[in-house]
């Protein structure tokens, strides 16, 4: 087995590129028969559409529940949120309450096989076992994904594809095989609804009712630095104090945490004002993912969210490295050089300035400063993964003592542990 190369690093940014602090998310109502609304469909207005990605998933709905404030977004009412195939397993689903949630799905490419096909049943079933509840459109019809049908709870008819003389028959055939709600969208004319309204659709959405509005909201963002302490805290699993004690040094941490698990999206029906109490309720593991969440979508300066995702695998490599060679204590100092190391390029400045700002033991910040000290060839080592430089591969893997095969498998394993960790 040989390392594969990750891509360049990007530099550190000398100037934030665009407004970084902005969220924008447009929201449309979806109306029953008498005009009432039953539930808004959210669009992110932050990633281009054809962007659309697991991750971009996660980070709309996150942004959705912690900064845009749910009630202003949709108050009580169902929320409609489109989905990629690979983001309905992501973790960041556990954050939320799936009452009020419906996942619109699409169908898949033109050449998935029956099996690729049958094989999402088992997804689906165990989504609406947790309570969320499915939307598909009309291709859903069609005869090769009758195993979807029964999981389906909503349909939604888009009238811009749909020629007049087939959406009698696709209602007909659609109220014959699901129990689904259907639902008729991008109406744009009084005939478009009235006829779908006289086959006995119920719920309608289009630019004839409303267009998309927009809410926007200024983001308090904190640091970058201290949420991968808070992730190195929940990642050792330290106890509740000590984790209170760091949401109470840092107000922007604390606060994002408060309006998250205090929003709708959350289902809790009492308000959480103690930073313990919401620690007690998350738990560790939602604790983690939400963390994780905040990380890839807080762009200090400007910086990617890979970067935070880069550090995090250094972190772990670092402690994999470690692990047979150093006292449990320095493999949790190690993972800290690992993920504190692209400091630099993740707040925009340099990596003496950002380490100002945190307490660190002087080994750790010999390795990231000064090159030197026991840490110091396990990052060298490190950096080397990533580079592809054979060379200093083979020079850091001697120098330590490892074999090739013992890297490589430390460095496969941390990034599948990045990849779960930021799967959210």
């Amino acid at each position: 087995m040989t390392h594969t190369p990750a891509p360049p690093l990007p530099s550190a940014p000398d100037t934030p590129e665009g407004d970084q602090d902005l969220v924008v998310i447009a929201r449309q109502a979806i109306l029953d028969k008498q005009r009432a609304v039953f539930g808004y469909e959210l669009f992110d207005r932050n990633t281009a559409a054809d962007a659309h990605t697991a991750s971009s998933d996660a980070a709309m709905l996150f942004n959705a529940l912690s900064y845009a404030g749910s009630e202003t977004l949709v108050d009580r009412n169902t929320v409609f949120i489109n989905c990629t195939h690979d983001s309905l397993v992501g973790g960041h689903l556990e954050l939320i309450h799936p009452d009020k949630v419906v996942l619109e799905v699409p169908v898949l490419d033109a050449d998935a096989t029956p099996e690729r096909i049958a094989a999402q049943v088992g997804i689906f079933q165990g989504l609406r076992e947790r309570g969320f509840r499915l939307a598909f459109d009309q291709n859903v019809l069609r005869r090769a994904y009758v195993s979807w049908l029964p999981l389906a709870d909503f349909i939604k008819l888009d009238m811009l594809e749909i020629k007049p003389e087939l959406a009698g028959p696709l209602v007909k055939f659609a109220r014959a095989n699901t129990r689904a709600r259907l639902v008729a969208e991008k109406v744009e004319t009084a005939e478009q609804y009235e006829s779908m309204a006289q086959l006995g659709v119920e719920l309608f959405q289009g630019y004839w009712f409303a267009r998309p509005s927009v809410v926007q909201a200024r983001t308090i963002r904190p640091s970058q630095a201290i949420i991968l302490q808070l992730i190195n805290l929940v990642r050792r699993q330290a106890n509740t104090d000590e984790i209170e004690d760091l949401l109470k040094k840092d107000p922007t941490l604390s606060f994002n945490l408060l309006r998250f698990i205090n929003s709708s999206g959350f289902g809790l029906s009492v308000e959480i004002t103690s930073f313990r109490h919401a620690v007690m309720i998350l738990g560790l593991k939602k604790l983690f993912r939400w963390a994780a969440l905040l990380l890839t979508t807080s762009r200090n300066s400007g910086a990617p969210p890979a970067v935070g995702q880069t550090a995090v695998v250094r972190g772990r490599l670092m402690e994999l490295l470690t692990a047979e060679l150093l006292p449990r204590e320095e493999c949790d100092n190690a993972f800290v050089v690992g993920v504190f190391s692209l400091l630099d390029v993740m707040l925009g400045v340099p990596l003496e300035r950002a380490l100002e700002t945190v307490s660190l033991p002087e080994s750790v910040v010999d390795a990231l400063l000064h090159q030197r000290g026991v840490f110091a060839p396990f990052l060298e080592l490190t950096k080397a993964c990533e580079s592809g430089d054979e060379v200093a591969f083979a020079h850091g893997a001697q120098a330590l003592q490892l074999s090739n095969h013992q890297v490589n498998m430390a460095h496969l394993e941390a990034l599948a542990w990045a990849d779960s960790l930021m799967a959210v």
